[in-house]
C-alpha cells in the first residue's frame, strides 16, 4: 500500500478543516511544482496556539499533512509550534511515498508563515532566519547582508 493508514484517515477525516474569521495570524504557501496551496489560520492567546484552522487545495497527502500539523501545534506556545519539522509530521502519519515529502514541507511553511504574520500584526520582533520558508527576501537579504 502506497499510504499509511493514518495518512487515508487525515485525508478522508481531515481535522481542523475550514476558515477562521477573527485569525491572529494567517500564512499561505504553495508549491508552484505540484500546484499544491496551503493556507493556515492561528488564533494565540498569552503566546498559546489556542485555535488553528486550514484550507490546503492540493492532493491527498497535502490535505493528511495539513491536518495533522494543526493536531501537533494546537494548544502548543508559539516557540514550540515553529519547531514542528516536516520530519516531525511524516514520522506522526507514519511515513509518505518520497515524492510526496514536499508536502510535509509545506505544512511546516504554513505553520512559521501563519506565525510570521501574528508576530507582524502584533509588532513582535522575531530572527528572520527562525522563520524562514526557504525563499523570503528577509532570510536571503539577512544572510547577504
Amino acid at each position: 500500500m502506497l499510504y499509511s493508514e493514518k495518512v487515508m484517515d487525515h485525508f478522508q477525516n481531515p481535522r481542523n478543516v475550514g476558515k477562521m474569521d477573527d485569525a491572529d495570524g494567517i500564512g499561505e504557501v504553495g508549491n508552484a511544482v505540484c500546484g499544491d496551496i496551503m493556507r493556515m489560520y492561528i488564533k494565540v492567546k498569552d503566546g498559546v496556539i489556542t485555535d488553528v484552522k486550514f484550507n490546503t487545495f492540493g492532493c491527498g497527502s497535502a490535505i493528511a499533512t495539513s491536518s495533522i500539523a494543526t493536531e501537533m501545534i494546537k494548544g502548543k506556545p508559539i516557540e514550540e509550534a515553529l519547531k514542528l519539522s516536516n520530519k516531525a509530521v511524516v514520522e506522526a502519519l507514519d511515513g509518505l511515498p518520497a515524492h510526496k515529502i514536499h508536502c510535509s514541507v509545506l505544512a511546516e511553511e504554513a505553520v512559521k508563515a501563519a506565525v510570521k504574520d501574528y508576530y507582524d500584526k502584533n509588532g513582535i520582533a522575531y530572527d528572520p532566519e527562525e522563520l524562514c520558508t526557504g525563499d523570503c527576501a528577509a532570510c536571503h537579504a539577512h544572510e547577504n547582508g
